[in-house]
């Protein structure tokens, strides 16, 4: 295999539920490339090929010239979601064959006697038990019984199970017993995937534990089948180098690690958006930030404070409501702290059983698609909206190479129209802002959880939808900035190629502090660090690159719930105990506005993250001339575009995103047309590309 060092060109696709966005940067003439296909829901690997023949096709390089291939996809949460994962068994500590049932016997809605959970991966005559036991201290109090292990295999295995998950009580503390029982497992039944806790989750909380070693299990066949005929196919194109994949927490990772741990891609996609908006936000001076990608199926949103993306170390998967903590299945997964509602250009339009409009959470998708693009949708969507109101050109939606159907989505919206008893016009424009009030509701509800308001930030918008509704999404939260980047359509590839490659481990120590073991934790961390460092290894990081940071996971004694603690650089020791106490009582004070003398602390998890150095992006450019201080040297023309304030139709103009002068101050209201997306500024609104392409949108 040619080294990476010899190869001009870098890869990366995302994987999104209408469209697969790939970007590919020559490293040597300083280009960057995109390209935006339909995704392909039978098989996804078909989209992502057809985009990279024609990347070739159009700029002159081979498969043999890529250094490496990044990728993000929505595979593994569409799996959980849409319940097309693997036939899944799971053996745990006999008495406790109900738990992934009984859960945490919390009801996330106490006023609704009707309440939805969504049921478990495992089905309850898919769980097994075995004679096992360990106390919470890691001591052995039964042995783990070997024939009962291979007997619930065995049944398992009759029964269809193509994974099998193991998670057995404290386990923790000492792995022991399940790896004894996975090497059982591995020895009779070599075909069967198989997942344990103590190395997907070795964290305290059963249900949490269990929920993400079988929610691990469940998607494993269907990734090692998705990954190996990708790698096959890119090889047969000429691909030789490894293929690389976003983590959740933002990291790029090995596809071995990926195998073993899919679970970890649960938030792939978004994350990327996350990290293009940080880059993009940094270029433009702008460290406090809120990231929203909206693309056509759903819109992500993410506090960035100082930075740095918000983290979260448990997330939930197919919530039954989507703004309800405690309705989906959790996962505990590092993860970027993100929301994801169902709004994109595809979400469907539809009038209730009262007459109200609503929109979404279901999307049109890429098959067939909003009734616009004349692959067989008929109703009406948010993009079918967004053309009918003048924001999209039906001419010039992906460059012109996918017209729009105008009728067919006059004919959609029409139909909902007529079911509320209104003009065309009005259904449109009720169906746009009726989109964006569920996101700034998301929003608000996200932001307030931080204890942050949404004016001390600017909006940074990407996703092929997410320019289109920038401006609007804004003004109804009193934001005064947006800024839409350049090929903000692919900005979550673009993402994909600023990520640092990046992994995290967590074991479970609980103890007060001021009873810690040091020299027993400190061979916990050497023992993490030897094992993440061989991780990042294979993504070519060297060990004098790796970076690592410690954190805690710290509360008072009694209490049921953890901070989140960054530990001191350097050795751990007992004179690391000030250090750490005024680190927990700060993080403390800062969330719960108090700090409680005299209660002891203890520690329960401890997390390390080592990460590599991030590749930088050659500058993107996208804006005209330097010399060029002619307001009209980008306009395109006019067109009838709807904004409310004139309540109809107005002549607007039309700008090129890539003849914009720099700097020069444009006032709304204006359309400006790019490849990817489309930027809408209303008439209270001023903007201007800065230096870097950066379309920087002020509101009034």
């Amino acid at each position: 295999m040619t080294k990476p060092s010899d190869k001009a060109y870098r890869l990366a696709v995302d994987i999104g539920g209408t469209f697969t966005d790939l970007v590919v940067i020559d490293e040597t003439g300083r280009q960057v490339w995109s390209d935006k296909v339909l995704t392909t829901p039978d098989d996804p690997a078909r989209g992502v090929l057809h985009g990279l023949s024609r990347l070739m096709a159009a700029h002159g390089f081979q498969g043999g010239d890529l250094a490496n291939v990044i990728h993000a996809t929505t595979l593994v949460t569409n799996a959980i979601i849409e319940r097309k994962g693997a036939v899944t068994g799971f053996i745990t500590t006999k008495g406790f064959q109900d738990i992934l049932h009984i859960g945490r016997e919390i009801r996330y809605d106490l006023y609704d006697m009707a309440i939805d959970l969504p049921p478990p991966l495992v089905p309850r005559h898919l769980v097994r038990e075995v004679e096992e036991r360990v106390d919470n201290e890691g001591n052995v109090v039964a042995p783990v019984s070997e024939d009962e292990v291979r007997r619930a295999a065995a049944e398992l295995a009759a029964e269809g199970a193509e994974a099998i998950s193991i998670g057995f009580l404290h386990s923790f503390m000492r792995p022991a017993h399940e790896e004894r029982a996975e090497a059982i497992v591995r020895q009779d039944h070599p075909q069967v995937a198989l997942s344990v806790s103590s190395r997907v989750a070795p964290e305290i909380r059963e249900f949490e534990r269990f929920s993400t070693t079988v929610a691990n299990a469940y998607v494993q066949p269907l990734m090692q089948r998705y990954l190996a005929k990708l790698s096959t196919q890119l090889q047969e194109m000429g691909v030789e180098s490894d293929l690389h994949l976003m983590l959740s927490n933002g990291g790029i990772a090995s596809v071995n690690t990926v195998r073993d741990f899919p679970v970890r891609l649960v938030e792939s996609g978004p994350a990327a958006g996350v990290l293009a908006a940080t880059f993009f936000g940094s270029l433009a001076g702008l460290n406090n930030i809120i990231a929203f990608d909206m693309g056509g199926t759903t819109a992500k949103i993410c506090l960035v404070n100082d930075g740095q993306p918000g983290v979260t170390y448990t997330f939930e998967v197919a919530r039954a409501r989507r703004f309800k903590r405690g309705s989906g299945l959790p996962v505990k997964v590092s993860a970027l702290d993100l929301i994801e509602i169902g709004a994109g250009g595809g979400s469907i339009a539809r009038v209730d059983s009262m007459g109200l409009l609503q929109v979404g959470p279901e999307s049109s998708g890429a098959s067939p698609g909003p009734a616009c693009y004349s692959l067989g949708g008929t109703h009406a969507t948010v993009t079918d909206s967004d053309l009918l109101l003048g924001y999209v050109n039906p001419a010039y939606f992906l460059g012109g190479e996918m017209p729009l159907d105008v009728e067919a989505a006059k004919k959609a919206v029409d139909g909902v129209a007529t079911r509320l008893g209104l003009d065309g016009l009005r259904t449109a424009w009720g169906i746009h802002d009726l989109v964006n009030e569920n996101m700034a509701s998301a929003m608000r509800i996200h932001i307030a959880e931080k204890g942050q308001d949404p004016r001390k930030y600017t909006l940074v918008a990407t996703g092929g939808a997410g320019p289109v509704h920038a401006y609007h999404v804004a003004a109804k939260l009193n934001m005064r900035r947006v800024v839409c980047p350049r090929s903000a359509g692919v900005a979550s590839s673009l993402g994909l190629l600023v990520a640092p490659p990046k992994m995290d481990l967590v074991r479970a120590y609980p103890a007060r502090l001021d009873e810690l073991d040091w020299e027993y934790l400190a061979q916990v961390y050497r023992e993490m660090e030897e094992e993440l460092r061989a991780r990042l290894a294979e993504v070519g990081v060297k060990t004098e690159e790796v970076e690592l940071v410690r954190v805690a996971d710290m509360r008072y004694v009694g209490q049921g719930h953890e901070v989140h603690v960054r530990l001191p650089d350097g050795p751990l020791s007992k004179a690391s105990l000030g250090p750490i106490m005024e680190r927990f009582q700060a993080v403390y004070q800062t969330i719960f506005g108090r700090v409680t003398p005299g209660v002891r602390v203890e520690g329960i998890n401890w997390r390390l993250f080592a990460q590599g150095k991030a590749r930088p992006l050659p500058p993107l450019g996208g804006i005209g001339p330097a010399s060029s201080k002619q307001k009209d040297a980008a306009l395109k023309g006019t067109r009838a575009v709807y904004f409310p304030e004139y309540q109809g139709y107005h002549t607007t103009p039309v700008y090129d995103r890539y003849r914009l002068p720099p700097s020069v101050v444009y006032a709304g209201p204006a359309v400006v047309e790019e490849r990817e997306s489309t930027t809408v500024v209303g008439p209270s609104g001023k903007f201007h590309a800065d230096a870097t392409g950066n379309l920087v949108i002020e509101l009034g």
